[in-house]
């Protein structure tokens, strides 16, 4: 059952109140807050019922100027009545993408688990910050235990780390924390506290967060050393070290080092322990991005040897919203040296963390961060991780990574319709559709350029049809090439049956 904005009728009465007449305001107008809330259940019950129907279109696209049409986006001098409240919460999740369907293969994160986001409910009801204890007891234990636990796995039996408001935030703090323990007079002095120019390394097929870090940060982004990385995206250490001599031939201080462990457009992943040693070698930071492939820390099957060495980093970047399917947003940063957090962001506000409060200070996290206020993203993967258990994690990975197995099976099976541009590390699958005039063409540089010109094309249909969506991109190797995602719970392999048979219907006459 779709969202319908005509389906959600309160009673005559509590229809014409508006907010000014329930809860907080009105203390005895418990019924009709409830009757109220019950309504915005049902329109999140209908979207969660359609979000798992195959037979539901994962968007009903317009185009901006006509949605702007479609929706009252207006804001009013005077209260709307709950009635349109209500209309106006239906309607916006009739027009929004179902990222949660079966068909969504378009992001990174994909899929709607129903434990997380019956956590962040929770979250959002509670409604509280993350910087002391005081404020939020039960969240900063919950915090404790679980980053323990993932350090664990990552491989240390010690350190500090925190939930930051995304990948990109987090390897902003892995950045600043390296520079930090190199240079801890940077605090207070800035760069007259630095010997020389920094320069900084990372592959030339990471996240652009990486390079943000030098620009944000006052390095520049020319010194952000792009690595080249080989024909599979996983950057070539012998470039890193020839690169890092060049540098320092010049009188530049190379001083961190970005791998990548699951990259996003190709899900490779670096060669971690030759780049462990390099920076051993030269007394390098190594960070790990893994916001992508973390995920895969937790699978028997796929631990090795795509992460092997991460132990021996520095600090890790890791994203329970991407493979793990925690709600959005769950990001978190780990540090190997416990009190490095603290040391280089402490600020010491009087008003918040004062010294003499009656419980352990270890436990306000507030003065650890670069923010102030902080959302709770623990609660909704701390429930999940209960829900599952670090088994059901495990399963969940490795099912995951089976099914782009299974879809590069067909791809293979079906040479006429579809060319592997390579066999995945991750559940990337990146591929080209080939339509029927373009069938036994000889495969060069002249039919991939005529293939990369069908992708924006099909890509358009599929979403003026809202069957499903798959993302396309260039690189620097080829023209744009299509890059499925599976790492929704809800993908079966009817489902990626159904996503190579669509694009032949939608893409066959071209």
């Amino acid at each position: 059952m779709a969202v319908n904005p005509t389906n959600y009728k309160l009673s005559d009465r509590t229809a014409r109140l508006t907010a000014q007449d329930i809860l907080p305001h009105q203390v005895t107008a418990g019924p009709e807050t409830k009757e109220f809330l019950l309504k915005v259940i049902d329109i999140l019950l209908d979207f969660i019922r359609a979000t798992n129907d195959r037979n539901e279109k994962v968007l009903d696209f317009h185009h901006p100027e006509e949605m702007k049409k479609l929706l009252q986006l207006e804001i009013p001098d005077n209260p709307v009545s709950l009635q349109q409240l209500l209309a106006d919460c239906a309607t916006t999740l009739k027009y929004q993408v179902k990222t949660g369907h079966p068909h969504f293969f378009n992001q990174l994160s994909c899929g709607l688990d129903i434990i997380s986001m019956a956590g962040e409910w929770l979250t959002a009801t509670a409604n509280t910050n993350m910087f002391t204890y005081e404020i939020a007891p039960v969240f900063i234990l919950m915090e404790n235990v679980v980053l323990t636990k993932m350090r664990e796995i990552i491989g240390w039996n010690c350190g500090d780390s925190i939930l930051a408001p995304g990948g990109s935030i987090s390897n902003l703090y892995a950045f600043l924390a390296a520079r930090h323990k190199m240079f801890p007079g940077y605090k207070e002095h800035g760069s007259r506290a630095l010997p020389g120019d920094l320069v900084m390394f990372t592959s030339d097929q990471s996240h652009y967060s990486v390079k943000s870090c030098a620009a944000v940060c006052g390095l520049g982004t020319d010194n952000c050393v792009m690595v080249p990385s080989d024909e599979h995206g996983r950057m070539i250490t012998t470039e890193l070290e020839r690169m890092i001599l060049e540098r320092k031939a010049k009188g530049q201080i190379p001083f961190f080092v970005s791998a990548t462990a699951g990259t996003t457009v190709l899900g490779a992943f670096d060669p971690l322990n030759e780049i462990a040693d390099i920076c051993d070698k030269y007394n390098l930071w190594l960070h790990v991005d893994a916001a992508w492939g973390g995920g895969l820390l937790l699978s028997r099957k796929y631990r090795h040897p795509r992460l092997s060495g991460i132990e021996r980093s520095l600090s890790v970047t890791w994203n329970p919203h991407k493979l793990m399917g925690a709600l959005l947003q769950c990001s978190t940063i780990h540090f190997k040296e416990d009190g490095l957090l603290m040391s280089c962001n402490q600020m010491s506000a009087e008003y918040l963390f004062m010294t003499d409060k009656l419980y352990d200070l270890s436990y306000d996290t507030g003065d650890k961060v670069i923010q102030c206020g902080r959302h709770n993203d623990i609660f909704k993967l701390w429930l999940q991780w209960r829900a599952k258990g670090t088994e059901g994690f495990a399963d969940h990975m490795d099912h995951l990574m089976d099914l782009a197995q299974y879809q590069v099976k067909k791809i293979k099976q079906n040479p006429d319709k579809f060319y592997l541009i390579m066999e995945p590390e991750c559940v990337n699958v990146s591929f080209w559709y080939i339509p029927k005039r373009l069938r036994g063409v000889p495969h060069d540089s002249k039919k991939e350029i005529e293939l990369g010109k069908i992708c924006p094309i099909i890509k358009a249909r599929m979403m003026q049809t809202g069957t499903m969506m798959v993302g396309y991109q260039p690189d620097d190797r080829r023209p744009n090439f299509f890059r499925s995602i599976i790492s929704s719970a809800a993908v079966t392999e009817k489902d990626v049956d159904f996503m190579l048979e669509e694009f032949d219907r939608l893409g066959h006459d071209l």
